[in-house]
């Protein structure tokens, strides 16, 4: 019998790894919530827990394709687009979208992760990684988000520890 793989996400360490029977396949800086860990709904706090990714969005995409409400919008990130709409939080190139499997942690009522849109996401290649950043999600440089998308399945679990 194979071993499912595993995403584990270490706030404090500011990384992902991506394990399968033991063996570690993707480890990566990753950039989790400025305003740190917390479930609550308009924390922009990046959820503790056990998650799964419920869905996946981009397959196929162009690097730094922009996606609104998880769709692609045909636009190209570049630093140039970047000006003309400051202080936009860049979704970009992939999304694994996340949910909570613990009720009244982090599934259900103000503490629901998927209801708050919390996602794996690619953002722009000039975002710092390895320190808090986000507004809540886990953002990725996008090579690694390109790797992990097509590493992973839907229902892939999801661990997101302090």
């Amino acid at each position: 019998m194979t071993q499912a793989a595993v995403i584990e996400i270490d706030i404090s360490q500011q990384r992902l790894r991506l394990t399968k029977g033991g063996e570690v396949i993707v480890d990566c800086p990753v950039s989790t919530a400025r305003n740190g860990a917390g479930e609550l709904e308009g924390s922009e706090c990046t959820p503790r827990g056990r998650h799964k990714i419920y869905d996946k969005f981009g397959a196929g995409a162009e690097p730094n394709s922009v996606f609104v409400a998880r769709q692609a919008t045909g636009e190209i990130y570049s630093a140039a687009y970047a000006r003309q709409f400051p202080g936009r939080d860049w979704i970009l190139t992939r999304i694994l979208w996340l949910t909570g499997l613990e009720p009244g942690y982090n599934c259900g009522g103000n503490v629901d992760t998927r209801m708050r849109y919390i996602y794996i996401h690619g953002a722009p290649d000039e975002t710092s990684m390895g320190m808090p950043g986000s507004r809540g999600c886990i953002r990725m440089q996008n090579a690694d988000i390109i790797r992990l998308f097509d590493l992973v399945e839907v229902g892939t679990e999801v661990w997101i520890k302090e």
